[in-house]
């Protein structure tokens, strides 16, 4: 869902190519199962052949890693955008609606995107590589909030507990994402979870700028 607009025209081709196995693999892999779909499934929806698949792709598990893998760098990097004195809730509450904007830029992408998120949770190959993502989330937005308010991350305690507040937020949206949420539903939902952990956030940044 990452779109790339600068690069050669034989990179951008290289993306849509791999965007399109992409978008093929996960659909599969969320209405069949993962156990069930098989890379030649996956090229044939796509109307590729196998050796297309494997010059993207080291199998269909790689797919949903590097899916997570581009979805994490997004989140960092909008958090990286933010303005710099904006609340920390405010921040992180726009840079963990990154991937639901990318799920809700069409209106069919939507429910897709909710049926690929249960696909992760409730297969336990996939859940463990999603956990093991989140901890670079977690990470990646330690070292930015630090380095947003000045911040040592291995002495003081706010950067790390915002990131792993920020992060139990975004869990709980996908957590009750349901049948049929459209992209209102989905911001109301956000809004909830951060409207709960952010007095926390601000609070903790409020203390620490005035000591």
């Amino acid at each position: 869902m990452r779109m790339h607009a600068g690069g050669s025209m034989a990179e951008r081709k290289r993306q849509l190519v791999a965007d399109e196995l992409r978008d093929a693999a996960l659909m599969l892999l969320a209405t069949r199962g993962f156990d069930v779909v098989t890379v030649d499934d996956i090229v044939a929806a796509a109307g590729m052949s196998r050796r297309t698949f494997f010059r993207y792709f080291a199998s269909k598990e790689d797919v949903v890693v590097r899916f997570l893998a581009d979805l994490c760098a997004d989140v960092v990097a909008e958090l990286v955008a933010r303005p710099p004195a904006e609340p920390p809730s405010v921040a992180l509450r726009h840079a963990l609606w990154v991937p639901f904007a990318a799920c809700t830029d069409h209106p069919d992408h939507t429910e897709r995107a909710r049926v690929v998120v249960r696909l992760i949770l409730d297969t336990p190959a996939l859940h463990a590589r999603a956990l093991e993502y989140q901890i670079q989330w977690r990470a990646g937005l330690t070292t930015e909030l630090a380095t947003r308010h000045g911040l040592d991350p291995d002495a003081d305690p706010f950067p790390r507990m915002a990131a792993g507040m920020a992060m139990l937020a975004f869990d709980t949206v996908l957590q009750q994402w349901q049948v049929g949420d459209d992209e209102h539903r989905l911001a109301e939902l956000t809004d909830g979870a951060f409207a709960v952990v952010a007095p926390a956030l601000d609070a903790c940044t409020a203390s620490s700028d005035v000591g």
